[in-house]
């Protein structure tokens, strides 16, 4: 289930403020000037177990002619018709603006369903104030300040609500799970053509225009006595009045297939290498648990000496940091080169998600690694681990019980991390650890 809440609204009503608190961290520039957000940022929020896409957009301007704020324009479009639910923020210091009358307008004709956001409540004058919003015609409304956080626990508990709850599976023999693997990447990285070498067949349409793809294809690859569903997630659906940003549209598609894949495919330009939305999508897929398997493609193309591959991955792991224990893999989708090596990786990838390990053997394997090194005393708390056992989630997590885990260090978690993956085969599947009190 893939639920994407976008923040919209006129510039430096505070967006990018909401936004951070929605997400539990500062991802997105703040700033009193308005355009301070010019691309779009990508974040998770989990409230009560409900687990939502949220995305921040920049101020909304219509008909301005300045190239920032049209570029802007025609993202917003673009959130507002993917997104499942739009938080249409004003501000209640300011009152309702000429700028927010469009907006609300266009809303109206959106059909998406909106809540109005009124931002800047921090006092009951203000609340009373702020009543003028009903007039906007819009049925919820909230008022919130964002920057203390007051009213965003009940935003919070309504977004919470209109996400459907997840099916539970009928009764009977359970089903075998066919691993789902998405194709990511940014445009005319050779996504289409990867399918296409994968499948042996010109299924997609390959150009060399960005952006050809319009829609993800979910193909199921039943080849080599593999058995895979794959999902191209180059698609892009063209809208009508919409002036199309290919590459936002493309990180969309791409955040909403991480939500229904076991594995991600991160395809990159070999001549181009990584780029700032690649590792915002890496870091996303890190987030979201899922195996990641990283497909430098077109290195036909690129002139070798004797340890350019070996120079290559090293400089593609220090930007992939902190977490680099990825495969990657150097390919050729135009010749069809490593292809099916390239799938041997993401089948192991994925027999790496479902490693389960005895809880007496890994007491066994870690405690010594515990004994060998101890979680530094804190606060003059001597801290002692006795135990570790695996969780029962969908991809690797591990509880150590403790006398005292707040005061345990993320240094020695990572200690703990890094151990667990010297000893076991999880490579390119984020692991957790969590310390509970004993």
């Amino acid at each position: 289930m893939s639920f994407t809440v976008a923040i919209v609204g006129r510039p430096n009503v505070g967006k990018s403020t909401l936004f951070n608190r929605l997400v539990g961290e500062k991802k997105s520039i703040t700033d009193d000037i308005s355009g301070v957000t010019r691309d779009r940022i990508y974040g998770e929020s989990d409230w009560g177990g409900k687990v939502f896409n949220v995305i921040d957009t920049g101020g909304f301007v219509p008909r301005s002619t300045d190239v920032f704020e049209k570029h802007i324009r025609d993202q917003v479009h673009i959130a507002m018709d993917e997104a499942s639910l739009l938080l249409f923020m004003v501000d209640a210091a300011t009152g309702i603006t000429d700028l927010d009358d469009e907006f609300a307008k266009l809303l109206r004709r959106n059909q998406k369903n909106v809540f109005v956001v009124v931002n800047k409540v921090d006092n009951s004058s203000r609340l009373h104030e702020a009543a003028e919003f009903y007039s906007l015609g819009m049925e919820n409304i909230f008022f919130i300040a964002a920057m203390t956080g007051s009213g965003t626990g009940e935003l919070m508990d309504a977004i919470a609500e209109r996400i459907p709850a997840e099916v539970e599976p009928e009764d009977g023999p359970a089903k075998e799970h066919i691993p789902k693997v998405c194709i990511i990447g940014q445009p005319n990285v050779g996504k289409s053509s990867l399918i296409n070498a994968m499948l042996g067949e010109d299924r997609n349409i390959v150009t060399e225009i960005a952006g050809t793809t319009r829609d993800s294809v979910h193909t199921h690859f039943t080849k080599f006595g593999k058995n895979l569903i794959l999902i191209d997630t180059a698609g892009i659906r063209r809208k009508s009045k919409v002036h199309e940003d290919l590459e936002f549209y493309s990180v969309i598609r791409a955040v909403k297939a991480l939500d229904e894949s076991d594995v991600a495919i991160m395809v990159l330009d070999a001549e181009k290498g990584i780029t700032h939305q690649d590792l915002s999508i890496y870091k996303m897929a890190i987030k979201k648990h899922r195996g990641i398997v990283v497909a430098v493609n077109k290195w036909d193309l690129i002139e070798k000496e004797t340890n350019t591959a070996r120079e290559f991955e090293k400089a593609l792991k220090e930007k992939l940091a902190p977490f680099s224990d990825v495969p990657i893999i150097f390919i050729s989708a135009h010749e069809k080169q490593r292809i099916f090596k390239l799938i041997e990786l993401v089948e192991k990838t994925y027999e790496n998600m479902q490693r389960k390990i005895p809880t007496s053997k890994l007491n066994e394997v870690m405690l010594k690694h515990i004994e060998h090194y101890s979680p530094p005393a804190t606060d003059g708390k001597l801290i002692t681990i006795k135990y570790v056992t695996q969780l029962p989630t969908r991809t690797p997590s591990f509880a150590f019980f403790t006398n005292h885990p707040k005061y345990i260090r993320d240094s020695y978690k990572h200690y703990l991390e890094n151990k667990l993956r010297e000893e076991y085969e999880f490579t390119g599947v984020p692991v957790n650890v969590f310390f509970r009190e004993k």
